[in-house]
């Protein structure tokens, strides 16, 4: 009965299994070498190519040192390029957002020696776990519509930073939408 009882208890602290968001999207999930659809991938930093790159699974960029210091990411800022934003919980790109994706591929295109980083970010809500994954599914969907207009998949990588990088702390509903994007930085 004792042993019974543990197990419950095991069972009930158990963290919550991420959810699935931004149904209606498509790809194929084949694991770790994924072509980056807009399928299911793991969190962390990865190659644009399907490949894990330095920071190893479940990383997800920065350390508790550099979120205490105000980090601000990886490589330097491209301010020719727009940011995407996400409706709560979802990673799926409305029409606004592929409208800006189309100018920002010309771009990237018009400039060969470009490498991205496509960096995705989430509001405050939901488990730090839970806004890795889907700010990694965000920058993902991000990234492949990119490749579907031309950007040669060699120049990109993503990375999640979750909630660990917010544009605006104020916790209010237009303050979280800020929050819910995609950026680009330059792959220095």
């Amino acid at each position: 009965m004792a042993v019974g009882i543990s197990v419950l208890m095991i069972a009930a602290c158990a963290k919550k299994p991420v959810e699935e968001s931004g149904a209606g999207t498509t790809g194929a999930n084949v694991g770790t070498q994924q072509q980056y659809g807009f399928g299911e991938q793991g969190v962390g930093e990865t190659n644009f190519s399907g490949s894990r790159d330095g920071l190893g699974s479940g990383s997800s960029g920065w350390n508790s040192n550099d979120q205490r210091q105000g980090f601000q990411g990886a490589g330097t800022p491209i301010p020719e390029l727009e940011r995407i934003f996400f409706e709560y919980d979802r990673y799926t790109l409305s029409e606004a957002a592929r409208t800006t994706l189309s100018r920002n591929a010309a771009y990237i295109k018009n400039h060969p020696e470009l490498r991205i980083i496509v960096e995705g970010h989430c509001d405050q809500r939901g488990s730090d776990e839970y806004n890795l994954a889907l700010g990694e599914k965000r920058a993902q969907a991000v990234a492949a519509y990119l490749s579907t207009l031309g950007v040669a998949s060699s120049r990109m990588r993503v990375i999640s930073y979750g909630e660990e990088i917010p544009l605006d702390r104020s916790g209010t509903e237009a303050a979280m939408a800020k929050n819910r994007r995609a950026e680009f930085k330059r792959d220095n």
